[in-house]
């Protein structure tokens, strides 16, 4: 389980001399370096909310997000992908969309795909739509430049851009 290290270093190794040419002495082996985890955290790791994991509240995020368990709330954040088992009841806003489980909610995105195994209950306001074929989609599809400009968070999903928030 655990080894003593021991208290001195080996001495290196003398190099020896093969046919009156010495031999290449082998370089010291080191352990890469480990990313801190705020380096990793610049690089697109994403949020996971796992399939056991329920959440009461809105989720606000910079990067991607995958939902594989369950949010009551919105989601704000650049790329979010809803997994197969996944279940969101809130509006959807992000650059990127991916749904593979079910959404009831409204989803702004530049770009949304609703994948063959989505169940999506809302209004969809996108750049660009693509829905496989066994998708249900039921709602209505609004076609905007920037679907996601004016869009605050923590405003409702639901609310068109430039709309203040109700009290």
């Amino acid at each position: 389980m655990f080894t003593k290290r021991p208290d001195k270093e080996p001495a290196p190794l003398e190099p020896t001399k093969v046919m009156g040419m010495p031999t290449p002495q082998a370089a010291p082996v080191h352990a890469p370096a480990r990313p801190s985890p705020l380096a990793r955290a610049d690089k697109s790791m994403p949020s996971v909310i796992g399939a056991d994991l329920t959440i009461m509240g809105n989720l606000i995020s910079k990067g991607e997000v995958q939902v594989d368990g369950e949010v009551q709330g919105d989601l704000h954040c650049s790329h979010v992908v809803v997994g197969e088992r996944a279940r969101i009841t809130g509006g959807i806003i992000a650059d990127d969309v991916v749904v593979r489980g079910q959404v009831m909610g409204s989803i702004r995105g530049l770009r949304v795909t609703l994948q063959s195994s989505s169940h999506v209950e809302g209004d969809i306001y996108h750049q660009s739509l693509a829905i496989e074929q066994g998708a249900y989609f039921e709602g209505k599809s609004r076609r905007a430049e920037d679907p996601t400009a004016g869009m605050k968070p923590g405003q409702p999903a639901s609310a068109a851009p430039g709309d203040a928030p109700t009290t």
